[in-house]
């Protein structure tokens, strides 16, 4: 043992430390002693080795933190790859590179130990380890009970501290058969051995899109407004007008002057008229914008409103008020005819004029949009009122109208000038009578277009633009059957049938039907202008409207001012339906997307829906749409939006919306 001098710097020392301290040991035989020759220099303090180009810091400088952030860069990719850029024409260098290095890949199939096949596996696998170890337990037994029987021979009959022992492994043996091993569970090597984990991460590429246009020609303008600069161009105005006033007087004898300065003159109003026209189109797009913020609410309810308490009632429904269309310079005149635009929806043309003979005076024909419902789109002003208008087809640039004095004319929304492109005259054969409706038909033979119009005159007339003139021909003159005059001359006289309403087939082109003020209603061909196909003593009062159904080639409807709708069977002489409406009938439609739905408008202010489908004896809506005082005149469908306008005798137009229930579509029967 060494003395406990020698053992004390033992306690932390370094290995090479101890090497040399065993080395200068030395015994002295003669006190028998230990003197160690290294006392010295385990006695001194450590010196901490240090490299001779260490730096030598302050505490500041070493506490000190520098942070390292790792990112999912490649450090090893191209940082100089470039492609060539055809937008400008040059190479460029790629922003983007990928950065994702794949070190180590494996398929595999992963199944979550929440789910219900991982339970089952982990089940499978604590049976197979259970069975197992009851294996390895039972074949333990069997090896104990064989080494018990050359034990119990070897012990000595003094000791008896094995035989307890032995049967107390017995009974642990047993327990252990009898009781159930629980699985053991798995243990972390360290619990506290926490490490941060990290992944990179794929970095989505950023994607190009590109497209090569020629960029539209720009001019930059600037200028400075202030009220000097306006009242210098106000007076650099003036003096141009009286300037022009005094050339004007003065009459320059070179007549090649005067040619150049009404060329001048000519440019600058052209050049202007072009400033106009580009401000209109600006202007005209503002205050569509303008009008969609104001109603907005409406346009909201034109596009998705559907009145919900339909799905209650089966066969009732509403009408849904929309947007109401007025001008300050119609307001004395009655809506004499409306007419939905063939090719712009949202259009639609009114006539204006006056039913009251005692109260003839100007005509109006503007055309409303649904985008603008503040102003019209077009306006034309007429010296006679307008009774019935027609948009053409192919044509929807073409208005035929008829006005209160006999004459037709043809508006062209294409020129800003208010006055018609074409226009009849008595040279031309305009009408006796108020001309009551006018139809577009199609181009004849020569490719000319042509209309037909009818008057209280008792004239159905074709009209033809030839060579920019009306060209007319008589195609019927209607005269009332039975009813002949004698005169004392021995001559008869004939009395002449008042047309009020015409419509043409829509399969047929000869054949048509024409209303008249004694409530008859003829079927007349284009090719007998003398005889009738077939006589209907339809109403008891003037024929108001006639009209086939788009739909059913045989059926058409009429109405009349004796409160009554018929409908009828061309083959057939009596009506089918006839529907007392408690008011004089203004107008009658059918709607475009079934053959059982019309709408009828009357004197007291009611709109009227019928659909023979659902009800064949009374209307399914009928509701005031306008106050009593104002008689209803005139009813239209739009063609594709469900929706009518109505107007009235103070000038004003209504546009409804049908609720569901008015606008279903008639079940398809089974060709069976």
């Amino acid at each position: 043992m060494l003395p406990a001098s020698a053992k004390a710097p033992h306690k932390q020392p370094h290995k090479q430390s101890i090497s040399i301290g065993r080395g200068t040991r030395k015994r002295d035989e003669d006190s028998g002693t230990e003197v160690g020759e290294g006392t010295d220099e385990w006695a001194q303090s450590k010196v901490t080795v240090r490299p001779p180009d260490q730096l030598e810091l302050t505490d500041a400088e070493l506490k000190e933190e520098f942070t390292r952030i790792l990112t999912a860069n490649n450090p090893h990719a191209p940082q100089n790859i470039v492609r060539y850029s055809f937008k400008e024409g040059t190479y460029k260098p790629i922003g983007f590179v990928n950065q994702l290095a794949v070190h180590y890949t494996q398929v595999g199939n992963l199944i979550p130990k929440d789910s219900d096949e991982g339970r089952r596996q982990h089940y499978r696998n604590e049976l197979v380890a259970g069975s197992q170890e009851s294996a390895k337990v039972i074949s333990e037994t069997e090896n104990l009970e064989e080494d018990e029987e050359p034990k119990e021979l070897e012990t000595e009959p003094g000791s008896q501290t094995d035989v307890p022992a032995a049967g107390a492994a017995e009974k642990v043996t047993e327990e252990e058969l009898m009781t159930p091993k629980q699985p053991k569970e798995r243990k972390l090597t360290n619990q506290f051995n926490f490490s941060e984990r990290a992944s990179q991460t794929y970095n989505n590429p950023v994607r190009d899109r590109e497209c090569q246009t020629e960029p539209p020609p720009r001019t930059n303008f600037s200028a400075t407004a202030n009220q000097w600069e306006i009242y210098d161009a106000y007076v650099e105005e003036l003096e141009k007008q009286e300037k022009t006033k005094e050339k004007e007087k003065a009459k320059t004898p070179v007549a090649k002057k005067s040619g150049k300065m009404a060329m001048r003159k000519l440019t600058s109003t052209e050049s202007q008229t072009d400033d106009i026209i580009k401000l209109s189109q600006a202007a005209k797009i503002m205050e569509r914008m303008v009008n969609q913020n104001t109603y907005d609410d409406i346009a909201q309810d034109f596009k998705y409103y559907e009145d919900p308490a339909d799905e209650y009632r089966d066969q009732v429904g509403t009408l849904l008020p929309l947007w109401k269309f007025q001008n300050d310079k119609a307001k004395r005149l009655s809506v004499t005819a409306l007419c939905w635009n063939p090719k712009y929806r949202d259009l639609f043309a009114v006539g204006y004029g006056s039913y009251d003979f005692m109260k003839q005076s100007r005509g109006m024909l503007l055309l409303y949009s649904l985008k603008n419902p503040s102003f019209p789109e077009y306006m034309f002003s007429s010296n006679s009122g307008i009774m019935c208008l027609d948009i053409h087809v192919e044509h929807p640039y073409l208005v035929a109208v008829g006005h209160y004095d006999g004459n037709v004319a043809i508006y062209n929304l294409k020129k800003p000038h208010s006055q018609p492109s074409f226009c009849s005259s008595a040279k031309s054969g305009k009408h006796s009578d108020p001309v009551w409706q006018v139809k577009w038909q199609k181009d004849d033979m020569d490719q000319n277009l042509n209309f037909f119009s009818v008057s209280s005159d008792g004239r159905i007339v074709s009209w033809t633009l030839v060579k920019r003139k009306l060209v007319h021909v008589d195609v019927i003159k209607l005269k009332v059957e039975g009813s002949t005059t004698e005169v004392p001359e021995g001559l008869q006289l004939h009395p002449v049938g008042c047309g009020t309403a015409f419509d043409f087939h829509k399969e047929i082109d000869y054949m048509f039907l024409v209303g008249t003020e004694e409530g008859k209603i003829y079927k007349c061909s284009k090719s007998y202008s003398s005889q009738f196909l077939n006589t209907y003593d339809a109403h008891n009062m003037a024929v108001d409207t006639v009209s086939w159904n788009p739909y059913h080639t045989k059926v058409f409807m009429s109405c009349s001012s004796d409160w009554t709708v018929k409908i009828w069977d061309h083959t057939i002489k009596t009506p089918m339906f006839i529907y007392d409406l408690n008011s004089a009938v203004g107008d009658v439609a059918w709607a475009p997307y079934s053959s059982t739905v019309f709408a009828a408008v009357t004197t007291d202010g009611k709109a009227h829906i019928f659909d023979l489908a659902i009800n064949k004896y009374e209307a399914i809506c009928n509701q005031p749409v306008a106050a009593k005082k104002n008689r209803l005149t005139h009813v239209q469908f739009n063609p594709i939006h469900p929706i009518i306008i109505v107007g009235d005798d103070r000038g004003h137009i209504i546009c409804l919306k049908l609720s569901p229930n008015l606008r279903k579509m008639p079940k398809e029967r089974d060709p069976g």
